[in-house]
């Protein structure tokens, strides 16, 4: 990380969408208009390129064309991708001129507060650094995922995106019951009234399941005041049940700004916008190069594959014995 050194160093990748795009439409013209066509087609393109640079050298004011950077959020339960997400925010505002827009693919269920607390704090970055913020939902945007998008100047959703489940969950199974028949106590040493509250191997009273209940109900409180605060506009007492809704709803209820596509929303900027994409991971370290590591895994997955056969051969092998 920029100020947190890892063991493993993180790179950056930058692709720029325009030139991939044109690469495309040039492979797929030439393989169904023939090398001809191709041919025409950059002469056209190239005249219309000199044109317009010649009309951005008589304007007294040389500005540049506006940039856009695409960003993507693949979120667990743990929202680990922020890794990855804090770095690029980094880079971004060290580099990107205000007023430029940043374009956030996002996809996330919900998970860990602290975690999708910290993923939502990374992108109010970029709002305060004067960036513009774009959320766009393919699929889900739910819970922790939610709280990250509605700190969007925009969230595009796509038709039928989950969106929503402004709620708190918390569950967790007890065994006290099962220990208490196997005749095994347990233990636990607290300094503080509320240190714990439910836990998994003790005995839960009343008092005990309505801290942790009020506790829930405090992040429950936090977490709306959150989106209250980047969406003024929600009817909180309508939305912050807990419940979820699909693209359409979700406009209705003003939890989205627009219905559609990610593809079609980046594909539109790039008709007026210079368009970059960063992908930053994990630097492979040298056995990962070779390919060391995926030889290594697939041993362990073909060695747990034949496990089972082998110990039910050990048993059988074993029982055999005895009976000789």
């Amino acid at each position: 990380m920029l100020f947190h050194p890892p063991k493993n160093p993180i790179e950056l990748k930058v692709r720029h969408l325009n030139e991939a795009q044109k690469q495309r439409r040039e492979d797929l013209m030439e393989a169904t208009q023939g090398k001809a066509a191709l041919k025409q087609f950059k002469k056209t393109m190239a005249k219309k390129a000199k044109q317009a640079l010649k009309a951005k050298n008589k304007k007294k004011n040389n500005e540049s064309k506006p940039q856009v950077f695409v960003l993507d959020f693949d979120g667990d339960i743990k929202a680990t991708a922020v890794k990855h997400l804090r770095e690029e925010i980094s880079t971004l505002i060290s580099t990107a001129n205000k007023g430029d827009e940043v374009v956030v693919r996002l996809e996330s269920g919900g998970g860990l507060v602290h975690g999708y607390g910290l993923a939502a704090a990374q992108l109010v970055r970029l709002k305060d650094a004067g960036l513009n913020l774009t959320v766009c939902v393919d699929k889900v945007a739910a819970s922790g995922g939610y709280m990250m998008a509605c700190v969007a100047d925009k969230v595009v959703a796509a038709p039928f995106a989950v969106i929503g489940s402004i709620g708190v969950v918390s569950q967790l199974p007890n065994f006290h019951k099962w220990l208490k028949n196997h005749d095994v106590d347990y233990e636990m040493f607290t300094a503080g009234d509320y240190k714990r509250t439910v836990t998994v191997f003790g005995e839960n009273d009343a008092e005990d399941r309505a801290k942790y209940q009020e506790e829930l109900e405090q992040t429950h409180a936090l977490f709306k005041h959150f989106v209250n605060t980047y969406r003024p506009a929600l009817d909180l007492e309508k939305v912050a049940t807990g419940e979820h809704w699909y693209g359409e709803d979700a406009l209705t209820l003003n939890l989205v700004d627009e219905l559609q596509t990610s593809d079609s929303y980046i594909l539109a900027r790039m008709e007026d916008s210079e368009v970059y994409a960063l992908h930053s991971r994990q630097k492979p370290t040298l056995a990962e190069k070779l390919g060391l590591a995926q030889a290594a895994e697939a041993t362990l997955h073909v060695a747990l594959d034949k496990l089972p056969d082998a110990l039910a051969r050990f048993e059988l092998n074993s029982r055999l014995n005895i009976l000789k």
